[in-house]
């Protein structure tokens, strides 16, 4: 799929090679997006991988005075777990919750996100609403773009081929001010947005001061729609300016159809999802829903990983990783997928292909400590990693509770889908020993069944809590 790949251990590195290669290179961090769109050949130009997924240091997200900043490797679900989003940028940490499955939020990086650039992307609309900046370096210096400036047209940016988004930067909500995401999707998760909505507020007394409203899927950028923020300013959430001001929003974008909508619904969803906003604002309810305890499946290390030295992954250069539990130097699959490696190359064959898009989660595996989907992971990310497969689950010749509990329970049919319930199941017991009915129901929001149903498979993940002590 590709021509080079490198592993990088240093943002001077990764600049370097940017300026090397130029428009035939791409960074990956998550890589949940470029690889499976390398995979379909719809990146013909692309040449060379830039791995910065082990660069110390890039992961960091802290207040500065009044501001939150937010490292390049920040993952959806390092916004998801962490206290300060969710107390001081409650939007941005709704909108990371609704992206994909726990395999992708722990790999999906929230500047990949913004760097896609497609208007259903879930992130960009409440950094928008929330004034962000960004940070873009070269071997040349360091150039800061507001967020709203940042974007030129559908998927395209200002980005000069040879710079990397390494800092995302926002002001903290105040204590006068109040936020939210909304989304509409066609089900409940792993959901491309038909609609998506953010308003934050600040307010003096009861009325509001400030306001931004921004939409997402409604036109080739994520916008902002002045006269209904203007509608609002010096006015109390009353049921009828949240009517009036959810209208104005309602006709100022010209949507398109498309396979998700109609541009007469997506028009009526946007006065819907601002109406909801602002009453939820109004009453204070705005963080209702949002999980206190979630199922990350990330384990202790997070998946972070960390490597000695660059490496360029050349069709000589093997590949040297442990997978459960054991040392293996693989001289084949440089150019292919984790899950075509573990498959073909390591001949382990319990990891299925359901979708080959990051869809059904047959592929899950533990790669440095994290679920994942190996569909979506490029090989030589497993160098100096390691892996755990469904193969890896039974110890000294004892099934891990999760398996045990799914013979017993009778939760498998024709069990193509077995391997990737199974290490969501193992890693949620490995979280939460004792989880609830709605932490199993979030672990295996990545996790596709065809034939047998969910009711079985809950249920052998409830029962596995009671077989977990005898493991």
């Amino acid at each position: 799929m590709w021509g080079h790949y490198y592993s990088v251990t240093s943002l001077t590195e990764a600049l370097e090679l940017l300026a090397q290669h130029q428009e035939r290179a791409r960074i990956v961090a998550g890589g949940t997006d470029i690889i499976i769109e390398m995979e379909r050949g719809q990146r013909p130009s692309v040449e060379a991988l830039i791995d910065i997924s082990r660069v110390p240091g890039l992961n960091e997200l802290v207040m500065h005075g009044d501001d939150i900043h937010m490292g390049a490797l920040v993952t959806h679900n390092d916004v998801v777990a962490s206290r300060l989003m969710l107390e001081r940028a409650l939007p941005l940490a709704q909108a990371c919750w609704e992206v994909g499955a726990p395999q992708i939020r722990n790999r999906a990086t929230v500047a990949g996100n913004l760097i896609t650039a497609s208007p259903a992307n879930d992130t960009i609309t409440p950094l928008m609403a929330l004034g962000a900046e960004v940070t873009l370096t070269s071997v040349e210096g360091e150039r800061t773009v507001p967020l709203s400036a940042f974007y030129t047209g559908l998927r395209k940016t200002v980005m000069r081929p040879d710079e990397m988004l390494t800092a995302i930067a926002f002001p903290a909500l105040a204590e006068n001010e109040r936020g939210i995401f909304l989304k509409l999707g066609l089900r409940r998760v792993q959901a491309i947005a038909v609609v998506n909505v953010a308003v934050v507020l600040a307010f003096e007394d009861e009325k509001v001061a400030h306001a931004a409203i921004t939409l997402g899927s409604v036109a080739p950028t994520i916008i902002r729609v002045p006269a209904a923020e203007e509608a609002l300013v010096g006015k109390a959430l009353t049921p009828e300016v949240i009517q009036q001001v959810a209208q104005i929003a309602a006709i100022t974008p010209k949507p398109i159809d498309d396979v998700r909508s109609t541009a007469v619904y997506r028009s009526e969803m946007v006065r819907v999802l601002v109406s909801r906003a602002l009453r939820a604002l109004a009453a204070g309810t705005q963080a209702d829903g949002y999980p206190s305890t979630p199922a990350m499946l990330w384990g202790e290390h997070k998946g972070r990983g960390a490597l000695a030295a660059r490496i360029e992954h050349q069709a000589d250069q093997p590949i040297e990783t442990t997978i459960n539990g054991q040392q293996m130097s693989i001289t084949s699959g440089q150019e292919k997928t984790l899950l075509r490696f573990l498959r073909e190359d390591a001949q382990l064959p319990g990891t299925k292909e359901g979708c080959a898009e990051g869809e059904c989660g047959a592929c899950t595996v533990f790669l440095d400590g994290a679920a994942v989907m190996a569909c979506m992971v490029p090989a030589p990310r497993a160098h100096g990693a390691e892996i755990i497969t469904v193969e890896g689950l039974a110890q000294n010749g004892d099934l891990h509770p999760i398996q045990a509990s799914f013979i017993d329970h009778g939760a498998v049919q024709c069990g193509y889908c077995t391997p990737g319930f199974l290490m969501a199941g193992a890693k949620l017991l490995e979280e939460h020993p004792d989880p609830t009915i709605e932490q199993i129901q979030q672990s295996i929001t990545g996790n596709l069944c065809r034939c047998t149903g969910y009711y079985k498979i809950i249920q052998a993940f409830q029962d596995a809590r009671k077989k977990e002590g005898v493991y």
